[in-house]
């Protein structure tokens, strides 16, 4: 697992990435020779169309990330794949198309990208149709020994068997006969050298997953362990880096004290978020006012009241706004302004306030609240202020959320579906606390293009 920007990558998906990006140049090539032998043209040097080239590929491949081709589901499933790739074939030919308007000399003909675009298709689906199962098989996988045998070992074990799991348990070692749960766990005691076990299992690295650490490090095994060049972490790190969130069942004070992460030297990622908030935020107001213009006027014929409204959330450091939305719930949604959950197939919403929060329009008028400094384009999801006094009363750490500016999307909607529970409230936060602890422009840009992945496929929108 390679890691950029504070942010993991699995090896199989850096792989298949770059295996993607030589059969995009591949398409792109091919494409523009096939379409210049069929007009007669003489071809010139492969140098003298590289810009075109590496726009072509690059532009496919952020459409490809935008829309989840890779992701578990994508690795796992070919057919799932191959209706992806469709989606971001088709996406990419409206990136390119802006592209050809903006920077003609960046793009195709019209002719040559059909060709690209033909053999991109082909090439990327057959490369998935002969690597079949290898990417999701143990080949990549990261051979893991877990010393501990109770229930953090055992949420281990399960995490390693779900699709596309990024390691394998190869060993457990019981260090204790204290919550013992692991049936095949080997008992400390039984392993003369531990630093030569976990060499002998050809093991990568080592997770320590006691029940209570206090006056039980086996400090000795684990420098020795170290010193054979296996990495060491403890559960906390590894979940968090594996499942992309801060666990809230195994963390401690300490360890978000002490973990790399929720850096103050931020000024230049804070700078420059500022700055493309204030210049994405005036841009989508500009290009978006006709769909917010119309929308309200539709919102005003579909039922009584105003098409916009205002509402109180908790941003920064705790201090309250108000945030701009289209109406899309009746008027008396809320009696005596009490704060209500947001259900499945919600009563309160309109017919039309069904579409557009399918569509996420009735987000749009949240620009202005960025373009004031408020909000961000990125961030965990404001709350209102009488789900926050619950929600810090049952959630620990939920008041760390607010120690960055909430944003419009951001980690927690792309990876958990809409939910509206306490427990619901509970994951989310666990994303939020890893967006806050691990934020990077790397990671801001990413979320802005999954984002489009939830808006095409909005599963889970209330």
């Amino acid at each position: 697992m390679i890691r950029l920007f504070n942010h993991y990558v699995p090896n199989a998906v850096l792989l298949l990435g770059l295996l993607d990006l030589v059969m995009l140049l591949a398409a792109g090539e091919i494409g523009w020779i096939a379409r210049a032998h069929q007009i007669g043209m003489e071809l010139e040097s492969l140098l003298s169309r590289l810009p075109q080239l590496i726009t072509f590929a690059l532009t496919l491949q952020v459409a490809m990330v935008a829309v989840g081709v890779y992701g578990a589901d994508a690795l796992q499933s070919l057919r799932y794949a191959v209706a992806r790739l469709i989606v971001s074939v088709s996406l990419g030919v409206i990136f390119l198309s802006a592209i050809s308007f903006l920077a003609p000399a960046l793009s195709f003909w019209r002719s040559n990208l059909l060709y690209a675009m033909l053999m991109a298709m082909l090439l990327l689906v057959l490369m998935r149709i002969l690597l079949g199962s290898t990417l999701g098989s143990q080949v990549f996988k990261r051979r893991v020994v877990v010393l501990g045998s109770g229930p953090r070992a055992q949420r281990l074990k399960t995490l390693s068997r779900t699709p596309g799991s990024g390691f394998v348990i190869v060993g457990f070692v019981a260090m204790s006969e204290a919550n013992h749960v692991i049936p095949e766990a080997i008992p400390r005691d039984a392993i003369y050298n531990l630093a030569d076990h976990v060499v002998l299992l050809n093991a990568s690295e080592v997770v320590l997953a006691l029940e209570e650490r206090r006056n039980a490090l086996p400090l000795k095994d684990l420098l020795r362990i170290k010193t054979t060049g296996v990495h060491v972490n403890d559960t906390s790190t590894f979940l968090e880096r594996e499942t992309g969130r801060v666990d809230l069942d195994s963390v401690n004070p300490s360890w978000l004290i002490f973990s790399d992460g929720f850096s103050s030297g931020r000024m230049f990622s804070a700078a420059f978020k500022r700055l493309f908030d204030i210049a994405a935020s005036l841009t989508l107001l500009v290009l978006t006012l006709p769909v917010i213009l119309i929308t309200a006027l539709l919102v005003k014929i579909d039922s009584k009241g105003p098409a916009f409204y205002r509402q109180r959330r908790v941003g920064l450091y705790g201090e309250g706004f108000d945030i701009i939305k289209l109406r899309s719930m009746r008027t008396d949604a809320e009696v005596a302004g009490t704060a209500v959950w947001a259900e499945k197939d919600d009563p309160r919403i309109t017919r039309v306030g069904r579409i557009i929060r399918k569509l996420r329009i009735d987000e749009l008028p949240q620009c202005w609240t960025v373009l004031k400094g408020q909000m961000s384009f990125v961030g965990p999801r404001p709350e209102r202020p009488q789900f926050v006094e619950e929600l810090e009363g049952q959630l620990p750490y939920y008041a760390e959320r607010h120690m960055v500016k909430p944003g419009i999307t951001g980690w927690a909607q792309i990876n958990y579906p809409y939910g509206a529970s306490i427990e619901d409230s509970r994951q989310k936060l666990e994303y939020d606390l890893f967006y806050a602890k691990n934020y990077s422009p790397f990671l801001d840009l990413l979320i802005l293009l999954q984002t489009l992945r939830v808006v095409l496929f909005p599963e889970g929108a209330r």
